[in-house]
């Protein structure tokens, strides 16, 4: 139970955002902004979208939409009930609250990267004024909100948990997943004074379903490195157990599906090519560089990561195997990429291991190709380049290849027509569970 606020300038604040007279800004109108500008439009709330890309605004004032799940109509209908999207950071006074919701990628060092975070923030503080609220909800670690964004928000004199109002509240999209939307997600909330976090859930807790108030900002950072540290180190534990068992002629699979039926102390965690998306591959390595601070080694995460960092070479390795049995070589052969997203039935490309894949393929020597439904042209990424468009699906294409690596196990391929017709396929995703002469576990 938070305490009551007697402050007017917090009191007049929640009121707004409890009566809905508040206007929401999101920094960031990405895979995280855009689900969250939504749900507080559908609510009535007016919405200013800001984010640097000028293409992606003019989209979104148009009505159209640049992420797969997220419909034109939605886009259209919050445009309606008073969302707009900006480049233009001087509005930020026009709004309530501000949400950061900006990436925070790990740079070739694997340590943090905060450049989105700091410039954001840099961006609007000569625009901030008395009665806003600044939640980041970027994964990073603890300690961030209280080294980086107080000063920051500070600096001009206002004063905190009185005059504005500090609060760290991870993000938790899980995108293509149709059981968890937006409010029925738990949010986590921690702010800097007990104040604060009353603000951070009256911000929230319109919008979502149940608020989960933490004691601090750094309690709240720690519990979203947990979540995805948690999924690491078993996918990590999984991906080992598959080279063990794939080494004892045992199908991991079968293991798995198996020890999923204990109804207590178990919970199934399956292998692949590697860990994508922008939290399990690199959320753990903000915690390891942080621990290191306070003299700690932190053994459970960094081996894990060295595990799934190995997969898709693992992968391309049964592939050469593959390939020499049938008296090819990987240089001069043509592989097929089938999947490119991180995972099943979305468009995301963020830390994808399928790319990895494709990219090892080319470094020695054999011509790439992709295809799939949810990406018809290979995106432009920060560290990845491909001048590549999807491969139409056909008994022809498929048998044209001398290899097909099956990365990512998207709803929409046909897995029956792709095993009659391909010269081998390498199955990192456990599609074929049924023992065939041209299929090969990885």
């Amino acid at each position: 139970m938070t305490m009551k606020s007697t402050d007017a300038v917090a009191d007049q604040l929640i009121e707004k955002l409890a009566n809905r007279t508040a206007t929401i800004g999101i920094f960031g109108m990405g895979y995280v902004g855009q689900p969250l500008a939504l749900r507080y439009a559908q609510l009535g709330y007016k919405v200013i979208g800001f984010d640097i890309d000028q293409q992606k605004v003019d989209l979104l004032n148009g009505g159209q939409s640049d992420i797969e799940h997220i419909s034109d109509e939605a886009i259209a209908e919050a445009n309606a009930s008073g969302m707009e999207s900006t480049v233009d950071i001087s509005r930020t006074p026009e709004a309530d609250a501000l949400i950061l919701c900006v990436p925070t990628p790990l740079n070739k060092y694997r340590e943090p990267d905060l450049s989105f975070v700091v410039d954001t923030t840099d961006s609007f503080v000569p625009y901030l004024r008395a009665g806003q609220v600044v939640s980041l909800e970027s994964t990073t670690y603890p300690g961030t909100t209280e080294e980086e964004l107080l000063p920051r928000i500070t600096s001009g004199g206002l004063k905190i948990g009185r005059e504005i109002f500090l609060v760290y509240s991870p993000e938790r999209e899980d995108p293509g997943n149709a059981n968890f939307t937006t409010n029925t997600i738990p949010k986590v909330v921690g702010g800097h004074t007990p104040i604060c976090l009353e603000v951070g859930e009256a911000l929230y807790g319109q919008a979502i379903d149940r608020i989960v108030p933490v004691t601090s900002t750094k309690a709240a950072e720690m519990t979203k490195l947990l979540e995805n540290i948690h999924r690491a180190v078993n996918i990590g534990l999984v991906n080992e157990m598959k080279i063990v068992a794939d080494r004892m002629g045992i199908d991991i699979f079968e293991v798995i599906d198996a020890a999923a039926t204990k109804p207590f102390g178990f919970t199934a965690y399956y292998p692949g090519p590697g860990l994508g998306g922008h939290c399990i591959p690199i959320d753990p390595f903000y915690l390891t560089w942080k621990a290191r601070e306070y003299g700690l080694h932190t053994r459970f995460i960094e081996l894990s990561g060295e595990i799934n960092r190995a997969m898709p070479e693992y992968v391309v390795g049964k592939l050469v195997k593959a390939l020499n049995e049938r008296r090819k070589a990987l240089h001069g052969s043509k592989v097929l990429v089938l999947g490119i997203a991180y995972k099943k039935n979305v468009d995301d490309m963020r830390e994808s291991p399928s790319v990895e894949v494709m990219e090892l393929l080319r470094d020695n020597g054999a011509e790439v190709a992709y295809s799939d439904p949810h990406v018809p042209v290979f995106p432009k990424m920060r560290e990845h380049k491909f001048d590549l468009a999807s491969v139409a699906l056909t008994p022809e294409n498929i048998a044209g290849f001398d290899a097909v690596v099956l990365a990512t196990d998207h709803a929409k391929f046909d897995y029956e027509m792709i095993r009659a017709h391909a010269q081998v396929i390498i199955d990192s995703r456990g599609v074929y569970r049924t023992a065939a002469e041209n299929v090969v576990k990885a």
